[in-house]
Protein backbone atom coordinates (compact mmCIF):
# COMPACT_ATOMS: atom_id res chain seq x y z
CA UNK A 1 0.00 0.00 0.00
CA UNK A 2 2.99 2.61 1.33
CA UNK A 3 4.53 1.44 -2.24
CA UNK A 4 1.15 1.95 -4.49
CA UNK A 5 0.73 5.56 -2.70
CA UNK A 6 4.04 6.08 -3.60
CA UNK A 7 4.79 7.03 0.34
CA UNK A 8 6.74 4.13 0.78
CA UNK A 9 10.08 6.52 1.04
CA UNK A 10 8.62 7.91 3.97
CA UNK A 11 8.42 4.60 5.71
CA UNK A 12 10.54 1.35 7.05
CA UNK A 13 8.19 -1.41 7.54
CA UNK A 14 8.84 -4.61 8.92
CA UNK A 15 6.89 -7.16 10.86
CA UNK A 16 8.17 -8.97 14.54
CA UNK A 17 6.75 -11.00 16.94
CA UNK A 18 6.62 -10.70 20.77
CA UNK A 19 7.19 -14.46 21.53
CA UNK A 20 10.05 -16.20 20.22
CA UNK A 21 8.16 -19.37 19.23
CA UNK A 22 8.36 -18.96 15.09
CA UNK A 23 11.87 -16.96 14.74
CA UNK A 24 13.74 -17.97 11.37
CA UNK A 25 10.43 -19.73 9.93
CA UNK A 26 8.57 -18.28 7.06
CA UNK A 27 4.97 -16.88 7.32
CA UNK A 28 2.52 -20.27 7.69
CA UNK A 29 1.16 -21.47 4.11
CA UNK A 30 -2.78 -20.74 4.56
CA UNK A 31 -1.35 -16.82 5.25
CA UNK A 32 1.19 -16.89 2.22
CA UNK A 33 -2.03 -18.88 -0.11
CA UNK A 34 -4.28 -15.71 0.92
CA UNK A 35 -1.33 -13.14 0.27
CA UNK A 36 -0.62 -14.70 -3.09
CA UNK A 37 -4.63 -14.60 -3.74
CA UNK A 38 -4.31 -11.22 -3.45
CA UNK A 39 -1.18 -10.52 -5.58
CA UNK A 40 0.85 -9.63 -2.83
CA UNK A 41 4.06 -11.33 -2.76
CA UNK A 42 6.22 -12.21 0.23
CA UNK A 43 9.63 -13.14 1.47
CA UNK A 44 9.95 -12.85 4.97
CA UNK A 45 11.26 -14.74 8.36
CA UNK A 46 9.86 -14.20 11.25
CA UNK A 47 11.86 -12.56 13.93
CA UNK A 48 11.19 -11.21 17.37
CA UNK A 49 10.82 -7.62 18.53
CA UNK A 50 14.07 -6.02 19.59
CA UNK A 51 14.69 -3.34 22.09
CA UNK A 52 16.20 -1.24 19.39
CA UNK A 53 12.63 -1.65 17.76
CA UNK A 54 11.32 0.61 20.41
CA UNK A 55 14.05 3.51 19.39
CA UNK A 56 14.15 3.19 16.19
CA UNK A 57 10.21 3.06 14.74
CA UNK A 58 7.86 5.71 15.16
CA UNK A 59 4.95 3.34 15.36
CA UNK A 60 4.46 -0.27 16.41
CA UNK A 61 1.21 -1.84 15.34
CA UNK A 62 -0.06 -4.94 16.95
CA UNK A 63 -3.36 -7.31 16.54
CA UNK A 64 -4.15 -7.65 20.29
CA UNK A 65 -4.49 -6.97 23.90
CA UNK A 66 -2.33 -9.43 24.95
CA UNK A 67 0.14 -8.46 22.04
CA UNK A 68 -0.14 -4.82 23.20
CA UNK A 69 0.72 -5.59 27.06
CA UNK A 70 4.10 -7.61 26.26
CA UNK A 71 4.71 -4.74 23.57
CA UNK A 72 4.02 -2.02 26.51
CA UNK A 73 6.01 -4.16 29.10
CA UNK A 74 9.12 -4.09 26.71
CA UNK A 75 8.90 -0.28 25.87
CA UNK A 76 8.81 0.07 29.38
CA UNK A 77 12.37 -1.31 29.82
CA UNK A 78 13.90 1.04 26.53
CA UNK A 79 15.19 4.38 28.13
CA UNK A 80 14.62 5.93 24.40
CA UNK A 81 11.36 4.75 23.36
CA UNK A 82 10.32 6.64 20.83
CA UNK A 83 7.27 4.29 19.04
CA UNK A 84 3.75 4.94 19.34
CA UNK A 85 2.35 1.31 20.38
CA UNK A 86 -1.15 0.76 19.40
CA UNK A 87 -3.57 -2.17 18.25
CA UNK A 88 -3.80 -1.97 14.37
CA UNK A 89 -7.30 -2.43 14.53
CA UNK A 90 -7.78 1.14 16.47
CA UNK A 91 -7.62 2.31 12.35
CA UNK A 92 -10.71 0.04 11.43
CA UNK A 93 -13.36 1.96 9.51
CA UNK A 94 -15.52 -0.95 10.61
CA UNK A 95 -14.36 -0.74 14.34
CA UNK A 96 -13.15 -3.72 15.00
CA UNK A 97 -10.27 -3.27 17.27
CA UNK A 98 -8.92 -6.72 17.58
CA UNK A 99 -7.84 -8.84 14.96
CA UNK A 100 -7.93 -12.73 16.10
CA UNK A 101 -5.11 -14.86 15.38
CA UNK A 102 -6.41 -17.08 12.49
CA UNK A 103 -3.52 -20.09 13.12
CA UNK A 104 -6.02 -22.14 14.62
CA UNK A 105 -9.41 -21.15 12.09
CA UNK A 106 -9.74 -21.75 8.41
CA UNK A 107 -8.40 -20.34 4.98
CA UNK A 108 -11.31 -18.04 5.70
CA UNK A 109 -10.27 -16.84 9.17
CA UNK A 110 -6.79 -16.56 7.02
CA UNK A 111 -9.00 -13.79 4.32
CA UNK A 112 -10.90 -11.84 7.09
CA UNK A 113 -7.50 -10.94 8.78
CA UNK A 114 -6.25 -10.02 5.23
CA UNK A 115 -9.20 -7.63 4.82
CA UNK A 116 -8.87 -6.17 8.34
CA UNK A 117 -5.30 -5.52 7.82
CA UNK A 118 -5.79 -4.06 4.30
CA UNK A 119 -8.97 -1.80 5.69
CA UNK A 120 -6.72 -1.09 8.99
CA UNK A 121 -3.50 -0.35 6.93
CA UNK A 122 -5.13 1.76 4.41
CA UNK A 123 -6.52 4.25 7.33
CA UNK A 124 -3.50 3.92 9.18
CA UNK A 125 -1.95 5.57 5.88
CA UNK A 126 -4.48 7.85 5.19
CA UNK A 127 -4.00 9.53 9.01
CA UNK A 128 0.12 9.83 8.00
CA UNK A 129 0.72 10.29 5.12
Amino acid sequence: MATDEAVSNHWRIDSAATSTYEIGNSPDYRGLACMKKHGVSMNHVARQVTKEDFATFDHILCMDESNLRDLNRKANQVKNCKAKIELLGTYDPEKQLIIKDPYYGSDEDFETVYEQCVRCCKAFLDNYS
